[in-house]
């Protein structure tokens, strides 16, 4: 067991690991609550468009990711608020959009090779050091952005109406969380790659309100499966020889089905 610790790449993935871990259902939350998990998609699709940039630029695909989930998410917020077109519809717009255009920079480049198949289905092999200092530099960011405005947050999605009526900016924190989303996808496209990251955000907290508890301890389940998943993943990937972003979904999904057995129960 210990012997996955010799190896740098191992710690550096298990280090990145953790923080996505942490961050990922404290935003799927308030995502799966609003029925806005298709944003997630939207963004992972938009940050393979920014991955493409970087590998094309020589700059680092990660920070590439970030600039253009970040970017991208304002602009379907501002179009949502603005009701010039569904929300639904600005989703599909934006996924639609930045995958043509990930493919036309692939073309463009003759394609990455082994590079962008790792930012597709995520490869712990490919984590840099810098990229475990950006992922924890902005995950504290985003948990202290939640901490901050967990009120807020939740009486939004609670009830929107409600929480305008009562003086809360609902529209500045609307931004709020769906730029901590963006920051979320992109930073977790080097774990589990840019076709999955929306189930890890997504699946543990689906799984954690099959028991029906509270808001806080609906965050903390789903924070222990997520945790879980990740590390097991991980750990599984390294010993099997198989895909990192693979094997943590489908642990993932392994305890959704028992907790949906149990529920049933």
């Amino acid at each position: 067991m210990l012997e996955l610790f010799k190896y740098g790449f191992m710690i550096r993935g298990l280090e990145a690991g953790l923080i996505i871990a942490v961050i990922a259902p404290l935003i799927g939350i308030f995502l799966v609550l609003r029925r806005y998990s298709l944003i997630a998609d939207t963004l992972s699709h938009v940050s393979l468009a920014g991955v493409a940039i970087g590998l094309l630029l020589n700059i680092n695909p990660l920070i590439t990711a970030i600039v253009a989930s970040v970017l991208s998410s304002i602009a379907i917020e501002r179009l949502r608020i603005s009701k010039r077109i569904f929300g639904e519809s600005a989703l599909s717009i934006f996924l639609s959009g930045s995958l043509a255009v990930a493919i036309v920079l692939i073309s463009l480049a003759h394609g990455f090779g082994t590079d962008l198949f790792s930012y597709l289905f995520g490869s712990i092999t490919t984590v840099k050091q810098i990229d475990v200092y950006i992922i924890g530099i902005l995950g504290i960011l985003v948990i202290a952005a939640i901490i901050a405005f967990y009120k807020e947050l939740v009486y939004v999605t609670v009830d929107e109406e409600a929480a305008k009526v009562s003086g809360i900016p609902t529209s500045l924190i609307n931004i709020l969380l769906i730029v901590l989303s963006a920051f979320t996808v992109a930073l977790a496209i080097p774990i589990v790659g840019v076709l999955l990251i929306s189930a890890l955000i997504v699946i543990p907290v689906v799984t954690a309100l099959q028991l029906k508890r509270s808001f806080k301890k609906t965050i903390f389940i789903a924070e222990t499966i997520s945790i879980f998943s990740v590390i097991t993943g991980i750990v599984a990937s390294f010993y099997l020889n198989l895909s990192t972003g693979g094997t943590i979904v489908l642990i993932s999904i392994g305890i959704f089905l028992v907790s949906l057995f149990f529920n049933k129960k």
